[in-house]
């Protein structure tokens, strides 16, 4: 288990911000990608809530030079298997089941789990885990829930999403807890459906720099 936490630490570490990302249109999944990637976000987490998204994180791991493809909203040990072999690299699930726990142990690719009450936390600590998603972080109580956690919780690492813009961002960052933030606001659809790849870069940029 540790060998795994150090592999998902070296990818939550990249960037202060990972983009969490819907892709209704796989075609659009490798200039996004590459959008992101010259933002300085490299790791990019593609949820699993569309037709496209396997197809899209299968494009980004072969075609994008330097981005770290991940799948979220992965549910059961099927998505998970499905996701690895589309070529992911990092697993996101908004929580987490006796299957998806037995098949995130069965692989090598490391699972970001998520947790959103300290019961939830002590439970994941107890099979290993020592980074988790807090999802849904604004609704589950926000950066001051969070920050409540550390000390009773300390050693636990997150990766707060949900509810997380550019405005609220730091409140997070700032915490002795976070390691950094997941956040859709760096690939807005309008973007997006526009192709305005350059001006997804630029906000990928600002994002990369937070905290700095």
């Amino acid at each position: 288990m540790a060998t795994k936490t150090d592999a998902l630490l070296s990818v939550l570490k990249l960037q202060p911000v990972v983009p969490v990302l819907i892709v209704d249109d796989a075609r659009s999944a490798v200039p996004l990608a590459r959008a992101l990637v010259a933002g300085g976000l490299k790791a990019i987490e593609i949820t699993l809530r569309t037709p496209a998204a396997l197809e899209a994180i299968r494009a980004v791991a072969e075609e994008v030079e330097g981005a770290v493809a991940g799948a979220g909203t992965i549910l059961n040990p099927a998505q998970f298997d499905e996701a690895v072999k589309a070529g992911s690299q990092f697993i996101v699930s908004p929580g987490t089941t006796p299957a998806l726990l037995s098949a995130a142990r069965a692989s090598s690719v490391p699972l970001l789990p998520g947790a959103a009450t300290a019961s939830e936390v002590m439970t994941l600590r107890e099979e290993g885990f020592e980074v988790l998603k807090f999802f849904p972080a604004e609704q589950a109580g926000g950066a001051a829930y969070l920050k409540s956690l550390s000390s009773p919780l300390a050693g636990t690492l997150f990766c707060p999403t949900g509810g997380i813009s550019l405005k609220n961002a730091m409140d997070y960052l700032s915490l002795p807890n976070v390691v950094c933030v997941g956040g859709s606001w760096v690939a807005p659809k309008e973007l997006v459906a526009k192709g305005d790849w350059d001006g997804i870069t630029r906000l990928a940029a600002e994002a990369s720099q937070l905290g700095k």
